[in-house]
């Protein structure tokens, strides 16, 4: 058995690491005690130190609880009102950032003792749980988290037990995909990403459907993430809905990719909105179409199109185009004027507005995070799993997301101007 002043020392250089304390020269002292009594010549050695350490002061805390249950420490029952004593231990075994070791868990004779320190059915004190959802969040595989929690404490855990912990999520996932939301937003981004999830023992191709919004404040929220078919105008539909039950009364402009049908879903739940096609989307398939030889100048001879001043001037500019280019690429042309209405929203607004509604490269940035979040699953076991990997990333960007748009006092301000009361009620 140790001494009880080695003991001590232990305790205070253990409260001492935790706590970052400034060293003095008491702890110094006791530092180089432990130092020569535990023979200590590595990094290796310092660590089973603190283990050892850290199962012994637990030990004490428990002991002191129970002291502080009964009333009275041990063998010091004489002259006390009660016939509650000790008995015995029972032990369990305790997961820590230290490692695994076993625990005497003091027991009284009428069961009232409730340790609070190491709860009962409780048998991790190291926040591994929290280290297994963040490692999770950022991509890393099931077994790299295993290789991971292995290496650094030394605690086995299985794929299953990796998809238990993050299991627990999945409760804060549903409650934030409900909670409510604000009453209008001035523009809101939509597109999908796509992933293979086992479905019944088959693997299937389903989309993840991304709802992003810009608050009256400036600042970008993401709304909704949810997982179902390939992509649909009429899954569209209940996800606008969905944003309807969840408070959401107007939208002044929706941001999108082209899908067929998304027009209808938009106008049946928020007919007054204004909808923008991707410009950079309509850009890039505009684009399959070029041969590489043509492709730099084609695209500059483009940028008159979007680029003009008024709907009229960029009418003008792609008719100009299509004489230049219409026989060789009719196709790449064609799609500009049949999609015309819903390109051509931006041109009414001011460069401000329009840097903002004009593409949906915002929303493709936050993708980009997914895919980075995701690439080590090439296949999800479910659904659930697809979401919560999804929810966690999107916990990760939107932490980020600190600041304003940039000049957004002006363009809010030029926003009342064009919708008045309709935008400033909800201010």
């Amino acid at each position: 058995m140790e001494k009880n002043g080695s003991f001590r020392a232990r305790i205070q250089i253990w409260k001492f690491l935790l706590e970052r304390s400034l060293f003095m020269a008491v702890a110094k002292e006791q530092i180089r005690q432990i130092i020569s009594e535990n023979n200590i010549s590595s990094v290796a050695d310092v660590y089973s130190l603190l283990r050892d350490s850290f199962k012994d002061i637990l030990q004490e805390l428990l002991e002191a609880e129970m002291d502080a249950s009964l009333g009275y420490s041990k063998n010091h029952k004489a002259g006390l009102d009660t016939d509650n004593k000790r008995n015995g231990y029972s032990q369990k075994t305790i997961k820590s950032q230290f490692g695994e070791f076993p625990l005497d868990i003091p027991r009284d004779r009428n069961g009232e003792f409730e340790p609070k320190l190491v709860p009962k059915h409780q048998r991790d004190v190291s926040g591994i749980e929290e280290k297994v959802i963040a490692l999770y969040a950022r991509g890393m595989s099931t077994r790299d988290i295993h290789d991971q929690i292995q290496d650094l404490y030394g605690i086995e855990m299985s794929a299953e037990m990796v998809s238990k912990i993050t299991d627990r999520i999945l409760p804060e996932v549903k409650e934030w995909q409900s909670r409510p939301l604000n009453s209008l937003y001035p523009f809101v981004f939509m597109d999908a990403i796509h992933y293979k999830v086992r479905d019944e023992g088959r693997i299937v191709s389903k989309a993840a459907y991304i709802v992003l919004g810009v608050t009256t404040e400036g600042y970008k929220d993401i709304l909704s993430i949810t997982v179902g078919a390939n992509e649909s105008s009429k899954f569209w539909l209940g996800m606008l809905n969905d944003l309807k039950n969840r408070g959401v009364q107007d939208v002044l402009f929706f941001c999108v990719d082209g899908l067929p049908g998304f027009r209808d879903a938009i106008q049946t739940v928020f007919p007054q909105a204004q909808i923008q096609r991707c410009i950079i989307h309509m850009l890039r398939n505009s684009f399959k179409y070029v041969n590489y030889s043509d492709l730099k100048k084609f695209a500059s001879d483009f940028k008159a199109v979007y680029n003009a001043s008024t709907e009229e001037m960029g009418k003008l500019e792609l008719e100009t185009l299509k004489g230049t280019w219409g026989k060789k690429y009719p196709y790449a042309i064609r799609s500009w004027e049949d999609n015309w209405e819903d390109l051509s929203s931006f041109y009414q607004f001011s460069s401000e507005l329009r840097k903002i509604m004009y593409t949906t490269n915002i929303i493709e940035g936050v993708n980009r995070q997914y895919r980075k979040a995701t690439k080590n699953k090439s296949v999800f076991p479910n659904d659930a799993s697809l979401a919560k990997m999804l929810y966690l990333a999107s916990q990760n960007v939107m932490k980020k997301w600190t600041q304003r748009y940039r000049g957004w006092d002006q363009v809010i301000g030029q926003l009342i101007l064009l919708y008045g009361e309709r935008l400033t009620q909800y201010l």
